[in-house]
C-alpha cells in the first residue's frame, strides 16, 4: 500500500513532534519532513514532493496566508490542510486561507500538555481529513465502496411547478471556496431568502459570513435565532447550532438549537433541509456542494418528496465528492454540475440569467 507522504509546517517544536509521532504510527502515513515556517516549507515541498501539507496559520517570517498564496500558483492540486488555534485571530486567518484555496482545516488541541488527549484529538479529527484530502478511505469505509456506475439523476420538475421561495445550500470540505464562487454571481436583488449550512465550529462561521459578505452582492450574516427570513438576505448556520425554521402568524423565522449532532455534525445540513421541506414543500431549491460524508442525503430526500428541487456539484470540481456524490447516486439530484455552472443553474430556476445578475451588480457598484 502506498503511504501518504506528509509535510508538517509549524513553528512550534512540540506540535511538530506530536504530529510526527502520531502520523508516523499510522500504517498508511509517512512524515517525510517538517519545517518551522512557510519559506522553509516551500523549499521542502520542492525537495520532497509530499502528498499533503499540514500548514500552521501563525508563523514567523512567512505565515500560513503568505504560504498558501505562494503554494497555489505552483502546486494547484496539492492538498493543504490548515492547522490553527480556536481563537478569533486563528479562525479569521483560517477562513482567509480556505478562500485562497486551502483544502481543509483542523483546530489545534487546546492543551498540548496532556499528551493522551492531544493524541486522541489528532487521531479523531486530523487523520480522517488527511485521508480524505488525499482520496484514500479508512479501512472501514473501503468495504462500503460500491462499483462505479453512471449517476442516476432525478427527473426534472416541470417548469409549470412552483417557482422556488427559498434557496438552501449545504457544504463541508472545500465549502468556503465553493460558496465564494457561487455567491459572487447571486444578485443583491435575489427574490428569496438564502440559507447556508457549512460544517464549521463556533467563531469560524462568524468570520466566514463576514468575509463572504464583503465580497458578494447578497447581505450575508451568521444566523441569529428568531430572525425573519427576507428576500436577498443570506444566513449561515452558527457553529455548534442546528439551523431549524419555524412559521409564525406573519412569517418564517430561524430557530437555532443544540439538539444532538446528526451525521456527527452540528450544524447539520439534514436538519435545515428537512425544515425547508416541511415549511416550503415544492417551493424549495436545495444545492449540495463539495463535502465529506453524506449529510444532506436524508434532507435532500425530504425536499424531493415534497416536490422541491435538488442540484449537486459534480465530482470533477469537488474537493471531496462525499455529500454531492451521495445525493447524485441516490437519484435525488436533477443535475450534477461543475462548480462554475452552479450559480447559473440557480438563477435559471428563478427565471434569471447570469448576465442579469452581472448587470445588477454593475448598477449597484455604480450607485455606491
Amino acid at each position: 500500500m502506498k503511504k501518504i507522504r506528509v509535510l508538517i509546517v509549524d513553528d512550534a517544536v512540540v506540535i511538530r513532534k506530536i504530529l510526527s509521532d502520531v502520523l508516523s504510527a499510522e500504517p498508511d502515513m509517512d512524515v517525510v519532513g517538517t519545517a518551522a515556517n512557510g519559506a522553509l516549507g516551500l523549499k521542502k515541498i520542492e525537495q520532497l514532493s509530499p502528498d499533503v501539507v499540514l500548514l500552521d496559520v501563525e508563523m514567523p517570517e512567512m505565515n500560513g496566508i503568505e504560504t498558501i498564496r505562494a503554494i497555489r500558483p505552483l502546486y494547484p492540486r496539492l492538498p493543504v490542510i490548515m492547522f490553527s488555534t480556536l481563537t478569533n485571530a486563528g479562525a479569521a486567518t483560517t477562513i482567509e486561507a480556505l478562500l485562497l484555496g486551502a483544502t481543509d482545516y483542523a483546530t489545534k488541541p487546546a492543551n498540548v500538555g496532556s499528551t493522551t488527549n492531544v493524541v486522541k484529538e489528532v487521531q479523531t479529527t486530523l487523520l480522517p481529513k488527511i485521508r480524505n484530502a488525499c482520496g484514500q478511505l479508512l479501512p472501514a469505509q473501503a468495504t462500503a465502496v460500491r462499483q462505479s456506475a453512471p449517476p442516476r439523476l432525478a427527473k426534472p420538475i416541470p417548469a409549470s411547478n412552483k417557482r422556488p421561495e427559498i434557496l438552501v445550500i449545504g457544504t463541508s470540505t472545500g465549502g468556503p471556496n465553493a460558496l465564494a464562487e457561487v455567491l459572487k454571481d447571486i444578485p443583491a436583488s435575489f427574490p428569496v431568502p438564502v440559507l447556508i449550512v457549512q460544517h464549521m465550529p463556533p467563531l469560524f462561521t462568524h468570520f466566514l459570513a463576514e468575509r463572504l459578505n464583503k465580497n458578494c452582492p447578497l447581505r450575508i450574516r451568521e444566523a441569529v435565532d428568531d430572525t425573519p427570513l427576507l428576500p436577498g438576505e443570506c444566513w449561515i448556520a452558527r457553529g455548534d447550532y442546528h439551523m431549524d425554521l419555524k412559521r409564525t402568524a406573519s412569517d418564517v423565522r430561524l430557530a437555532l438549537n443544540q439538539a444532538p449532532p446528526e451525521n456527527s455534525c452540528r450544524p447539520a445540513v439534514d436538519v435545515t433541509f428537512r425544515a425547508v421541506a416541511r415549511l416550503y414543500g415544492g417551493a424549495s431549491l436545495a444545492v449540495v456542494l463539495t463535502g465529506m460524508g453524506q449529510d444532506g442525503l436524508r434532507g435532500g430526500r425530504a425536499i424531493r418528496s415534497a416536490g422541491g428541487r435538488v442540484l449537486a456539484q459534480d465530482q470533477a470540481s469537488s474537493v471531496v465528492w462525499g455529500m454531492p456524490g451521495a445525493v447524485i447516486e441516490a437519484g435525488i439530484a436533477e443535475a450534477g454540475l461543475p462548480l462554475s455552472q452552479v450559480a447559473a443553474a440557480i438563477l435559471e430556476r428563478f427565471g434569471l440569467s447570469k448576465r442579469t445578475a452581472i448587470q445588477a451588480k454593475e448598477r449597484a457598484v455604480g450607485n455606491s
